[in-house]
């Protein structure tokens, strides 16, 4: 489990095709002393293994299924990726709880500067558009962010200055391509109902004891 606060801005180093999917040699831009084989890590919002390490390059390992419903195919020697480990449960929950499985990519429609901000429309499945809120939270490529303002095909979110100097997202312009993962907490919900379609919100939360 992942907060969206983006540790640091990777770089690809390396790319080995496997059968199904392809081995990830990226570089940090931190010390993996801490770290060991096993331990999770997003990429680009992607929960990903660690399978090697040496130095500040770890290994991971993207199968055909994460490839077809991530941006990682894409990606090329060179690449940025935000990279961010797994949160540890002394950690402080600043972001949001990010699960790093990506539930569908979106497309940057425009990149505007507001204020000292950067905003960013994205457009993106609408069979996704019930988990998008105004306010409410999503990952993009794994950073954590609140939705500002939603439209019939897209929706909107701001970059703060602090933010855009950390992650990937800057370097990405109209036509790119993000990994969107919406907030875990809608889905549960969702969930909940659908396993009786005549039970409403307050119902359920009556029967729960919440009210």
């Amino acid at each position: 489990m992942f907060t969206g606060l983006i540790e640091a801005v990777g770089k690809v180093v390396g790319i080995r095709p496997m059968e199904r999917g392809f081995d990830l040699d990226i570089e940090a831009g931190f010390d993996l002393h801490e770290d060991r084989l096993g331990d999770s890590v997003a990429v680009n919002g992607v929960c990903l293994t660690i399978t090697r390490m040496r130095g500040s390059v770890f290994t991971a390992t993207a199968s055909a299924e994460t490839v077809s419903r991530s941006t990682l195919g894409t990606l090329t020697p060179g690449s940025k990726v935000n990279i961010e480990r797994a949160m540890t449960l002394s950690s402080r929950l600043g972001g949001h709880l990010v699960l790093g499985h990506v539930d569908t990519v979106g497309t940057i429609a425009e990149i505007q500067t507001a204020g000292e901000s950067i905003r960013l429309k994205i457009r993106f499945d609408q069979g996704f558009s019930r988990y998008v809120i105004e306010k409410g939270s999503i990952a993009v490529d794994g950073v954590s962010l609140t939705i500002n303002r939603v439209h019939p095909d897209a929706f909107e979110v701001n970059i703060i200055p602090y933010t855009a100097k950390t992650v990937s997202l800057t370097l990405k312009g109209p036509g790119d391509r993000v990994n969107l993962e919406f907030d875990i907490i809608g889905k549960y919900v969702e969930r909940l109902l659908h396993k009786d379609n005549n039970t409403n919100l307050e119902d359920l939360l009556k029967k729960q004891g919440f009210i």
